[in-house]
């Protein structure tokens, strides 16, 4: 199968129209431990404070112009200085030129503003040979106007050591062929020792780098990893959080 490649430096035209949302015979309902709503079905998130958190990634020379130049997901994760975002390491180790961020981004808008990306940490294994177990890259953004990102829209935590399926999670992010955010909900499964894999539809090229936040508002993933992160829309991959990241946040939050 050829595989599909989940990030587009190439900016596209925006497709018109919403994602189809799925029949919820091919769900499963989620139990009250893991929230209301269906498991396993793709449909526009809604736009609101928290889920602002979520942004999409552009080139900088993109930042006066924002519409159909983005080409993956970060998000917005907790840290002391409040200016720490995660995102898939492909994302922006082949990333040419200065990025910027963009919480919330919706058609062209950036509602909560634009966002300079300063520094990035990726895990050593990337690095030497883009290890698929270390697809995950932390980036700090500078401050706007005297505020951090988070200050503007808050943060998640970003949790290693999390078991793979001990809650459903949440992904969030942004298709490269269109201008506003997919949410989809379900449980992670396990891959492998190092890979989790979930099940979320339309999950297309522009996702990498998605949060799975869990029940508790942590970040547990974050879509890439195998394949990287995926060789079809229908299902997703995330590195296994563990000591490799762990180091990662240590290095990104004690960075001068």
């Amino acid at each position: 199968m050829k595989r599909i490649s989940r990030i587009s430096l190439t900016s596209r035209p925006a497709l018109l129209g919403a994602v189809v949302m799925l029949a919820l015979t091919s769900a499963s309902v989620a139990s009250a431990d893991d929230g209301p709503g269906p498991l396993g079905v793709t449909a526009d998130a809604v736009a609101s404070l928290r889920e602002a958190r979520v942004g999409a990634l552009f080139g900088a020379d993109r930042a006066a112009s924002l519409a159909g130049g983005h080409f993956c997901t970060a998000s917005v994760v907790h840290s002391p200085r409040g200016d720490l975002i995660a995102t898939a390491a492909h994302c922006v180790n082949g990333a040419d030129g200065d990025l910027v961020f963009v919480p919330g981004y919706r058609d062209g808008r950036a509602p909560y503003g634009v966002w300079r990306v300063t520094r990035r940490f990726l895990p050593d294994g990337w690095t030497r040979d883009q290890d698929e177990d270390s697809d995950v890259a932390l980036a700090t953004v500078a401050d706007r106007d005297g505020r951090s990102v988070e200050q503007v829209v808050g943060g998640n935590p970003f949790v290693t050591g999390a078991t793979t399926g001990a809650t459903a999670v949440t992904l969030t992010g942004y298709p490269d062929s269109r201008e506003l955010p997919i949410r989809c909900t379900n449980r992670p499964r396990r891959q492998s020792s190092t890979q989790q894999r979930i099940y979320c539809p339309s999950f297309a090229s522009g996702t990498s780098g998605s949060p799975w936040i869990n029940g508790d508002d942590q970040v547990v993933g974050v879509l890439g990893g195998h394949e990287e992160g995926g060789s079809t829309d229908d299902v997703s991959y995330s590195v296994v959080l563990g000591a490799q990241a762990a180091e990662l946040y240590r290095d990104a939050t004690a960075a001068g």
